[in-house]
C-alpha cells in the first residue's frame, strides 16, 4: 500500500513537471509563431477571429515538437528535485528497489509515447487541415490573398501572377499573368488547345473572387506554335479558372496518417490523396512525416532509461556533478539525433527502417547497462 502512494507521488510529480514546462515552451513558441501570422490580418484582410483561430489550430503541431523535450526536462528535474530533498535517500532506506524506480520511469514515458503518436496522427493533422479550410471559407477574396505588389506568385498550380502596384481596394497596375497549362485556355476559344497563354494588362480589381482585367492583351500559342494575339478592353478570371495546391490539395503534413501510409506503401487510391504520391520528391516528405509522428516519439523510453542513470550515486564518487550534467547532455543528443535523423529516413527505405530501429535497439542495452550498475553499487 504505502509503496502504491510512493509510485503515485513519483509519477504525480513527473507529470506536474512534464505540464508545465510544455505549457511554457508551447507558449513562448506559439506567441513568436502567432506574431508571423499577423500577416493574415495585415496583409491577406482577414479578420482577429479568423487569426486567433487559425493561431489556435497551429498550437498542435508546437505541442507536438515539445513534448520529447519537455519530458526529459521533467524527468531531470523530478530526480535532482528528489534527490535535493533527500526523498531517494528515504525511498532507498524504506526498501524499495532502484530497478522499481526505473521500471516506473521506464512506464511513464510509455505513456508519453502514446500520447504523442495519439496527438502527432490523429489531432496535428486534423487541426492543420481546419486551418486551411478556415482561410479557405472565410471569406476573404483567394486572389487578392495571394497576390501582392512587385512579388511574383506562383500560388496558383502552373500560373505565375504579377502585379506592378496593388491598393487596399484591391486595384491593380500593370498585371502579367502566365499560365503554362492551358487552364486559361478556355478565355481565347471555347475549343482552344494552347501550349500557354500570356495575359497583360493595365489595370484590374478584384470583386468577389472573381479578377477583371481592363485595357489589355490575350496571347496564346498553339501546341503547333502559332500565336494568337487577342486585345479586350475588360475580361473576368473567376476561381473556376485556377486552381492551387494550398486550397485544392493538402499539404502532407496536413495529410491524415493513414493516407501518408498508403502512399508509402503504395497503397489503394493514395494517388487522389496526395499531390505526386508516387513521386520521389514527395515520397521522401511523406517518409519524413511517417518517421515524425510515429517513430519520433519511439526515442521518448530511451531517454528515460539514460536519465535514470541519475538514480545511482557510488560512494567517494568524484565528479559526480558532472555525470549528472553528463546524461542529461546524451539525453538531448539523442532527442536531438533524432529530429536531424528524420531528414534522412525519407532517403531510403532503409534509412527509413534504421530510424524507427535504432531505439529499439538501444533501450536493451540501456537497461541492461542500468541493472549492472545498479547491482555493482549495492557491492560498493
Amino acid at each position: 500500500m504505502l509503496k502504491n502512494k510512493i509510485y503515485k507521488y513519483i509519477t504525480l510529480e513527473i507529470f506536474k513537471s512534464f505540464l508545465t514546462i510544455l505549457f511554457a515552451f508551447t507558449t513562448i513558441a506559439w506567441t513568436v509563431r502567432a506574431v508571423n501570422f499577423l500577416d493574415l490580418m495585415v496583409e491577406d484582410g482577414y479578420s482577429v477571429l479568423v487569426y486567433l483561430q487559425y493561431s489556435f489550430y497551429n498550437i498542435t503541431t508546437i505541442l507536438a515538437r515539445f513534448i520529447p523535450l519537455s519530458f526529459l526536462f521533467a524527468l531531470i528535474i523530478s530526480i535532482l528535485k528528489f534527490e535535493r530533498q533527500h526523498e531517494l535517500i528515504i525511498l532507498w532506506t524504506s526498501g524499495l528497489s532502484k530497478i522499481k524506480i526505473v521500471n516506473l520511469f521506464f512506464f511513464i514515458s510509455i505513456i508519453i509515447t502514446i500520447i504523442q503518436i495519439l496527438w502527432s496522427v490523429v489531432i496535428t493533422p486534423t487541426t492543420l487541415n481546419k486551418s486551411r479550410h478556415l482561410l479557405r471559407t472565410s471569406g476573404v477574396e483567394l486572389i487578392s490573398s495571394v497576390i501582392r505588389s512587385k512579388d511574383f506568385s506562383d500560388t496558383f498550380e502552373a500560373i505565375t501572377f504579377y502585379v506592378e502596384e496593388k491598393n487596399e481596394d484591391n486595384e491593380m497596375k500593370n498585371i502579367f499573368i502566365r499560365d503554362n497549362t492551358n487552364a486559361l485556355g478556355t478565355i481565347v476559344s471555347e475549343s482552344s488547345q494552347n501550349a500557354n497563354t500570356t495575359i497583360i494588362a493595365n489595370k484590374g480589381v478584384v470583386r468577389n473572387d472573381k479578377l477583371i482585367l481592363f485595357d489589355g492583351l490575350i496571347q496564346s500559342q498553339s501546341r503547333t506554335g502559332e500565336i494568337n494575339n487577342i486585345e479586350f478592353t475588360r475580361t473576368v478570371l473567376t476561381m473556376d479558372s485556377f486552381s492551387t495546391r494550398t486550397i485544392i490539395t493538402p499539404k502532407i503534413q496536413e495529410t491524415a496518417t493513414i493516407s501518408l501510409i498508403k502512399c508509402f506503401f503504395n497503397l489503394g487510391d493514395s494517388k487522389k490523396n496526395i499531390l505526386n504520391c508516387p513521386y520521389k520528391k514527395n515520397k521522401v516528405e511523406v517518409a519524413q512525416n511517417l518517421s515524425r509522428r510515429i517513430g519520433m516519439p519511439l526515442y521518448i523510453p530511451l531517454i528515460a532509461l539514460i536519465g535514470s542513470f541519475l538514480l545511482i550515486h557510488k560512494r567517494q564518487e568524484k565528479f559526480s556533478f558532472l555525470k549528472k550534467y553528463l546524461f542529461f547532455l546524451i539525453s538531448f543528443l539523442i532527442l536531438v539525433f533524432s529530429e536531424i535523423m528524420v531528414k534522412f529516413s525519407g532517403f531510403s527505405f532503409l534509412n527509413f527502417l534504421i530510424y524507427f530501429l535504432f531505439p529499439f535497439t538501444l533501450m536493451p542495452i540501456v537497461y541492461f547497462m542500468l541493472i549492472k550498475s545498479i547491482n555493482s553499487e549495492k557491492l560498493i
